[in-house]
């Protein structure tokens, strides 16, 4: 986790926390909080676009780094998935002298991942 972001650091934060049964619990007492408000308010107009209000923000937040780990989470999948068809076709590629018909298998592995555009560009 060194090489991350200040952004990426708090987005990792964030979604532990909100992974938490602790966060739904606060989220289930802010509503329990809103409701009996309906009492200060002015309007029941006011008192829902105070509850819409702040869901809507705190969803949109969420959302945007939600999306963050996500992201990474799936491109640290990709790259372990990328090693390991790499790993598959070098073995194979090894063992093609003993057996011939891994050969095609490799190259068809190789093609169907990608292995040499990725070696190239890496």
């Amino acid at each position: 986790m060194g090489g991350l972001s200040v952004f990426d650091r708090f987005a990792t934060a964030a979604s532990t926390i909100a992974s938490k049964a602790v966060f739904f619990v606060f989220c289930v007492l802010l509503v329990l909080l809103w409701a009996p408000s309906f009492f200060l308010m002015p309007s029941v107009d006011t008192w829902q676009l105070v509850i819409n209000t702040a869901t809507t923000i705190i969803t949109f937040l969420l959302v945007a780094l939600l999306q963050n780990t996500q992201r990474r989470s799936d491109e640290a999948v990709q790259d372990k998935l990328n090693a390991i068809a790499s790993a598959l076709a070098d073995f194979m590629g090894e063992l093609s002298t003993e057996h011939p018909e891994l050969a095609r298998h490799r190259d068809e592995l190789a093609e169907s991942v990608g292995l040499e555009r990725r070696e190239r560009s890496d």
